[in-house]
Parts: C-alpha cells; sequence; structure tokens
C-alpha cells in the first residue's frame, strides 16, 4: 500500500501556504538542529537570511559539476560580479558541497539512494528553517539510455524501481514504508517546453528506472559478478522500453518519493551517455560527455531565467 496520512496531509498544506515543511512534527520542538552532513546549524547560522530568498534548488552528483552550473547560471541571470567566486557553503565537510547565487542553491548529493537520501533530509530541513517558500527542486544529472542515442535528455514523467513500479519502499522502524513516486505534471510540461526554446539537443519526456547498484542492478555484463546472459538482459531492456522507461539512473526513486511527502515541486532532468540496449561501458570521449553533461544544465538554467524574468512567474514557479 502506498503511504497517505500525514504526507498526504502535508502536501495539501503546502500546496495552501506554499512554504516548505518537513513531516516531522518533532522538528518544531528542537532547540537546535544540526545538520551534521552541511556542517550547518541552526544556533550557529542566521538560515532565514542566508537561505530565504531560494526559489530554485538544483541538485546532481558531483561538487564540480554543480559549481560549474551556478557560475554558468549566475552570469545568465544578471547576478555575478566580475572577479567574484562562488565558495562552497558547506566547507569543513567533504560529505556535500552547495553553491548559491541569488535565489538559485545548487548542492551535490553524491551516487545513489542513501547518499542523495542524507542530502534531501537536511536540505529539505534547511529551506524550512529558512522559511522558503515556492521552491521549486530540479536534479540535474546523467544516465544510461535505453533505445535513445547518447546525449539525449530525459525529463522524468515518473519515476519507478526496477521493477518498473512508481513506488520507493524504505523500511522505518522494521517494518516497510511506500511512497508515491510521482513528479509535478506541469513542471514537466514547462521543462519541455523551455526545451522545444532551445532546440539545441533531443529531449524526450519519458519514465526514469531508479536502480540500486550500477552492474549487476541495471543488467550490465561486466561488472565483477553476473549470473545472467546478453540475451536476459537484452529481454529485461525491451520490457523496461515498452514500460515508457527511456533511461536508468541511481536517484531519481527516493528524489521523487521526498520531494512529494513534503510538498516540493520537483523534477528530473538527465542526459543519456549511452543506449543500453547497444551496449554497457561509455566509450564517448571526455571532452564529448563533457558537452554531455553541459546539456541539464543548459535546460534548466533556460527554465529559471524564463521564471525569473517572465511577468507570470509566480504562476510558474508557485508561490514566488
Amino acid at each position: 500500500m502506498v503511504s497517505t496520512g500525514p504526507e498526504t496531509k502535508n502536501l495539501e498544506n503546502h500546496l495552501n501556504n506554499c512554504f516548505v515543511r518537513p513531516c516531522n512534527p518533532h522538528i518544531a520542538t528542537m532547540k537546535e538542529d544540526v545538520l551534521y552532513h552541511f556542517n550547518l546549524s541552526t544556533s550557529t547560522h542566521n538560515f532565514p537570511e542566508m537561505f530565504g530568498d531560494v526559489k530554485f534548488v538544483c541538485v546532481g552528483g558531483t561538487p564540480s559539476r554543480m559549481q560549474t552550473f551556478i557560475r554558468n547560471l549566475a552570469p545568465d541571470l544578471g547576478l555575478s560580479i566580475p572577479g567574484a567566486d562562488y565558495p562552497n557553503i558547506c566547507e569543513g565537510t567533504d560529505r556535500y558541497a552547495m553553491f548559491k547565487a541569488g535565489p538559485v542553491l545548487s548542492i551535490s548529493h553524491g551516487m545513489g539512494i542513501p547518499s542523495i537520501a542524507i542530502m534531501l533530509h537536511e536540505l529539505i530541513k534547511l529551506l524550512y528553517h529558512a522559511r522558503c517558500s515556492g521552491v521549486t527542486i530540479i536534479r540535474i544529472g546523467t544516465s544510461g539510455g535505453i533505445g535513445l542515442e547518447p546525449g539525449s535528455v530525459v525529463i522524468t514523467q515518473q519515476a519507478v524501481d526496477a521493477c518498473f513500479k512508481p513506488e520507493f519502499e524504505l523500511v522505518v522502524l522494521g517494518k516497510p514504508v511506500v511512497r508515491s513516486t510521482d513528479l509535478d505534471e506541469q513542471l514537466v510540461r514547462e521543462l519541455a517546453q523551455c526545451s522545444a526554446d532551445l532546440s539545441q539537443f533531443p529531449t524526450v519526456v519519458g519514465n526514469t528506472m531508479c536502480t540500486l547498484d550500477f552492474y549487476e542492478g541495471q543488467g550490465r555484463l561486466d561488472g565483477a559478478l553476473c549470473s545472467y546472459t546478453e540475451k536476459d538482459k537484452q529481454e529485461y531492456l525491451q520490457a523496461a522500453y515498452m514500460a515508457g522507461i527511456r533511461n536508468i539512473e541511481m536517484e531519481s526513486l527516493v528524489f521523487a518519493a521526498m520531494c512529494r511527502a513534503c510538498g516540493l515541486r520537483a523534477a528530473v532532468v538527465c542526459v543519456t551517455l549511452l543506449d543500453r540496449l547497444k551496449g554497457d561501458q561509455i566509450s564517448s570521449p571526455h571532452e564529448v560527455l563533457d558537452e554531455y553533461q553541459q546539456r541539464p544544465q543548459q535546460l534548466v538554467g533556460h527554465f529559471i531565467k524564463k521564471c525569473l524574468s517572465s511577468s507570470s512567474s509566480s504562476s510558474s514557479a508557485g508561490c514566488l
């Protein structure tokens, strides 16, 4: 059964007032909240002053990628100052990195469900303590495509697990909790329109499969362990394609589930580095992969700029 109850109520509350609210009543009673993996604390940092203007949060795997994103975006938003740098707000910890330019926060999340889940817990609490409202959060990253040419960008319509189910299951106190992984349909449409505006690279809307592993979990034949054949792999990937899945990565499931549970408007935009129907190893030259990785950043950057510059931005980005 998909969990409802307090999480559904939390989503309804968010839609009513647009403030970020964790789905945890205990947080409001805490005298101090230490965001350990960010190296931030409510007792030593002024969250409303530091983050109260945040309207867009972009998250991705590596610190370098997220710093590059904010450096490239700032001039487009008219926020850059000649010679200015964008220091890591989380300096002092090597778990995550965080950069900010105006209303845009850019954060690394590492690799896999456990890493991004920890980051999201602390990010959502940060936005709550900062009293942020109308926040849109987007994951930008890389993936393996299914039936797509390398360099294609996939805007996720629905995140699904390795059995093609739109659910994220977590064991809490020894009991399974299942959460919905639906993403914001309107945001998907807005991002698709932004891609059409750019017309710079192929973009599709499709389902994204999230796995717990890069090798066996994604049906690769080149890992240290493998108990299946090429035929088995092809049958599985073809079945995924028929289920509307167009790419595979390792974070979207918990990202979608946690954002939905806490009422955050969220999307996933990933570029494909290869077509898994044609092979398992990424063989494109480094400079080609670098260009591919910039494509989700370009699309999301255009979306943010469009939202902030449009006279109708308040309706397109929630309660701006």
